[in-house]
């Protein structure tokens, strides 16, 4: 499978493939694309080619691209060693390096106050935090996560975020704290200091046990 092969089955299912892929992997993606529009010399292009079929594994078993990769009759041969027009890839970074797809939901949730990481008392990554990919501000962590007037994570705050597991699913954990939740009747974000965090608790691990 050539270089080109490979990016003319990206182009062919690029919006889908953006789909799957989570944030973090969009980037990686880009720094994968760069790399192989800035290879000049055939061990370039081959460590770059290897990165990019390494990262496209992570795509579901029924992605087109899965499935295009597994076609050893399509793809048969030795792999080419240089790239033969990088007018498509450079089509393709120009969409990773523009803004996501509008998506409501998370604009909402984006919206909310929040901190910069750079304001954060706590580790970055810290599991018990949820940490949101703005498009333009880079990671933003909702506000409602830390005692007032302070960066200091909310004890009971880190405890449900683990049970959510926002290390995870930060998308997924910031809509129960920012949307209406009958059982406690309002936003458990807003309920903070005015209802139990026993009882805040017990509502988060009833979501999560009623999962399974």
């Amino acid at each position: 499978m050539t270089p080109d092969d490979l990016v003319a089955l990206l182009r062919d299912h690029w919006p889908q493939t953006l789909g799957a892929l989570a944030p973090d992997s969009r980037e990686e993606l880009a720094a994968v694309l760069q790399s192989l529009v800035d290879a000049t010399d055939p061990q370039a292009v081959q460590a770059a080619v290897r990165r990019l079929r390494r990262l496209l594994r992570v795509l579901p078993d029924e992605h087109p691209v899965t499935l295009a990769l597994r076609d050893g009759v399509r793809f048969a041969g030795t792999a080419e060693t240089q790239v033969a027009d990088r007018t498509p890839l450079l089509a393709l970074l120009a969409t990773l390096h523009g803004p996501p797809p509008a998506d409501p939901a998370r604009a909402r949730l984006l919206a909310a106050p929040s901190l910069a990481a750079a304001d954060v008392g706590a580790a970055p990554d810290d599991p018990g935090l949820i940490r949101l990919r703005h498009p333009e501000l880079g990671y933003r962590y909702p506000l409602f996560q830390f005692q007032a007037g302070t960066a200091r994570p909310l004890p009971v705050v880190s405890r449900i975020n683990r049970l959510l597991m926002a290390g995870r699913d930060p998308w997924g954990a910031a809509s129960w704290w920012l949307g209406g939740n009958r059982w406690l009747g309002g936003a458990p974000a807003e309920l903070l200091g005015s209802v139990p965090d026993e009882e805040l608790t017990r509502a988060a691990r009833e979501l999560v046990e009623g999962d399974h």
